[in-house]
Parts: structure tokens; sequence; C-alpha cells
């Protein structure tokens, strides 16, 4: 374990869980690095402020106001009451704005382009203006994430930035190529919580944006179950201290990283979001942090050596990028391989590694399995819910485990044997697509 923070400042522990042991001849080095951040969360017990005396927040909800929010009906109210919630629990001090979302974004609060300051009148009239809200219109998303990086973009001061958007249908109004561009601007500029209501909303484009901007994706079915979700995370938002931290992987000469993957709380693959730091060094991004904890999946190739052999693999730090270009580390941890003709030793898997592996693949057989239901190949998509259901319960993830008995009828949960639901609703499919890649910690 290692921390390097400054006193007075969040924690960083590092945590390495691997088998340093390969055969002869092995090359590949298999790490699950853990990073706990402790005082990030609570700063003390004092809270955020966007005008000073700490790094400042800023906060904007981006509410889906085209034609479908009218059907039913009471789908807008709940959206209103859900981002009246979501301001409640803003704190005092922090910068907010609420934009509607159609074919176009128009910021109805505060309504000149920036962002308004949390107090008891601001409050009142951001919510005086959700009363005035109603459903028309079209459905364009990339204009909606513009709108949001220009209001975040009017209050530099404010270091962790965070959105909300909150959709009932797809993407229909505006080319996918225009959606990635404002994707491609945002990234790095905020973080983002994506909420779809309903069932006639796309669960990979949601999840494309979460995953875009380092946030969560998940499905609200029913709209009355809205203002307590807005709660949930406008609290997880405010429990945020430290932002745009990155996970740097360093490797020596002739090694390179294969993947660098988020495991825990739920699988993400950072490897394409690497970003150049130095010589044989790089940077994967991780959003912000409060008090918590995840896991990461690192595997580095190196260069095969004989027995007796031993390297450095990998360096692994957590790094907070500084306005002049350089980075304070916040912590760091060592991935080691060591060449040994012990069949016992360099056989044997590390329990972190298979657990996260098995995990991933989970994730990876719902994923196939609901595509191939939807294409009509029900003997596919059975035997890859089969070796879902297998998965989750060797791997004890009784979350997941019960999200699929909705789906699939268990025979033998240890076999995989399961056989297709007849009238699955769209819901229950839809929510354990989306809810497919949350995962548990291995047990220590």
């Amino acid at each position: 374990m290692a921390s390097l923070s400054k006193p007075g400042a969040p924690r960083f522990d590092v945590d390495v869980f691997q088998n340093e042991y390969l055969a002869q001849g092995a090359r590949e080095v298999n790490a699950i690095v853990t990073v706990t951040a402790t005082g990030g969360g609570t700063s003390g017990g004092r809270p955020l402020s966007a005008t000073g005396g700490g790094p400042g927040a800023a906060v904007v909800l981006v509410i889906d106001c085209s034609g479908s929010m009218e059907h039913p009906d009471t789908k807008m109210r709940h959206a209103r009451e859900a981002t009246a919630a979501a301001i409640d629990t803003l704190r005092e001090g922090v910068a907010f704005a609420v934009v509607a979302g159609t074919h176009e974004a128009v910021d109805v609060f505060p309504g000149n382009g920036r962002l308004a300051v949390v107090d008891r009148y601001t409050r009142g009239h951001a919510k005086e203006a959700l009363r005035r809200l109603k459903p028309s219109g079209g459905t364009a998303i990339g204009t909606w994430i513009s709108k949001a990086r220009q209001l975040f973009d009017s209050h530099p001061q404010a270091s962790i930035r965070h959105a909300v958007l909150l959709t009932d249908g797809r993407n229909e109004h505006e080319h996918p190529a225009d959606l990635q561009r404002a994707l491609d601007a945002a990234t790095g500029a905020f973080t983002a919580d994506c909420r779809g209501v309903g069932t006639d909303w796309e669960v990979a484009e949601l999840r494309k944006i979460s995953s875009a901007l380092l946030g969560t994706v998940d499905i609200v079915a029913e709209p009355s179950g809205l203002a307590d979700d807005f709660r949930a995370m406008m609290a997880a938002a405010m429990g945020k201290q430290v932002a745009d931290v990155a996970l740097r992987v360093w490797t020596p000469a002739n090694a390179r990283v294969k993947f660098v993957k988020q495991v825990a709380p739920a699988v993400e693959d950072l490897t394409d979001r690497r970003t150049d730091a130095g010589t044989r060094a790089g940077d994967y991004p991780t959003g912000s942090w409060g008090d918590e904890s995840r896991d990461y999946h690192v595997c580095v190739e190196v260069p095969a050596a004989d027995v007796g052999n031993e390297m450095l693999a990998a360096r692994i730090s957590l790094v907070l990028p500084q306005p002049d270009g350089a980075a304070e580390v916040l912590g760091q941890g060592l991935v080691r391989a060591v060449w040994t003709d012990d069949l016992a030793s360099s056989t044997r898997i590390n329990a972190q590694v298979a657990h996260y592996t098995g995990q991933a693949e989970l994730a990876d057989s719902i994923r196939d399995g609901l595509e191939a239901h939807r294409a009509g190949d029900l003997d596919r998509a059975t035997a890859k819910l089969g070796a879902a259901v297998r998965l989750a319960h060797a791997g004890g993830n009784e979350g997941t485990l019960k999200l699929l008995r909705k789906v699939v009828d268990v025979v033998d949960a240890r076999e995989g044997t399961v056989r297709f639901r007849k009238n699955v609703s769209e819901a229950d499919s839809m929510t354990l697509e989306t809810r497919s890649t949350k995962t548990v910690r291995v047990k220590k």
C-alpha cells in the first residue's frame, strides 16, 4: 500500500494484488489495483463552495422535454418533481443550471448562459422555471451535451463539474456524428450520470454517453421512482472532492500495456482513453472522487525471460494534473514479474484477478445473450445467458443473478442450465442490460 497525499488533503491508498510468478518464457502480467480514497467526501465536515474556500462544484440538470414525455401525462410531472428534489439536495454555494432538452437545448434557469449559485432564492426561482416546462419537439441529445459544456465553461472556477441527463427516448433528431462530436468536445470537461425513464430509449446509446463522460447509466422503469434516484445521484455528486484524477501506468522498455479496465464498482474499459504522459507512461482518466474505493485490472506484456530473472513490470500511480503541466502523485503501487520453474507458483491464478475476469465475462455474456435474443437466435441467447447465470453464481453476484431470473428460468445455477422465460417484459430485459456491468467486490 502506498499513499503520497499531502497532510490535510484527501488520502489515496493504492494496493496491488497479483501472482507475480511467471513460467519461463511467459510474457503476460496481470494485476488488480485497488484505489481507496478517504477524506475526499467529507472535507472535514466543511461543505464545498462554488465561490471560494475549496475546489468548487457546479451541476447542470438536463431534462428531456420532448413530446414523448407527455405519454403518459404523469411522466413530465415526475421529471419536474425529481429535478426539484435534486435541487433541494444541492448544497448552498454550489453553482447550477437547468436545461430543457428537445431538438434543441434551452437553459431555462437561470437562463442567461451562465450558472446560478444555490441559495433559498435561486432554489425557489429554479422550481418556478420547472413548473413552466411543457413537453414538445424532438430529441437531439448532442445539443443538450453541448449546452451543458457551454454552461460549465462559463464557470471555470469549479473543478467538480457534474451533469445529470434524463431522457425517455432515442436520439432521433440529429445525426449520430453530431452526438459524437458533442461527446468528443465534452470529454474531460465534465462528468455525467445518465438515466432512461420508461422503455423507449436505447441502453447502448446512453451507455456510450455515460462512458465517455465517466458517469453512470441506469433505468428508471417507472417515472414515480425518479425523485429518489435523483436525490441519490445528487448526494453522490456532492460527495466528490477531487476531480480529474488519472491512473498513470509506466512500463519499462520493451513492455506494453495490453489493457486497463475499471472492474469495480462497474466494468469500464479505459484502454482506448490513454493519453501519453512522458516516456513510456500513459494516463487513463478516472473522473472525480469522494470517499470510495475502486478496482482496476491492468494487464502488461513484458519481454520473456529465463528462470530466476525478475523485473518491475509496471508502476501504477494516481496523479492529479496541475495548471503548470506537472502532476501531483497521490498514491503509487508496483507490479512485478518473477520467472520461476516452480509449476505450483507460476500456474496459481490470483483470486482477485480470477474474480474480476469472471465479472467482465459475465457482462459480455449478458450483452451477447440479449443481442442474440433480439436477433431471434434463441439457442445462442439461451447459451449466453446460461453462461451468465453460471458466472454470476460463481462470483457471488446475487444482484445480477436476481435480474437474470426475471429473464430466464434457472434450472441449475452452478451449471448454467436455463430456459428462456415466456413474455419477458421490456423493462426487465432493459434493466438486466443496463445493470449488466455492475460488479461485486472480491471477497478478501
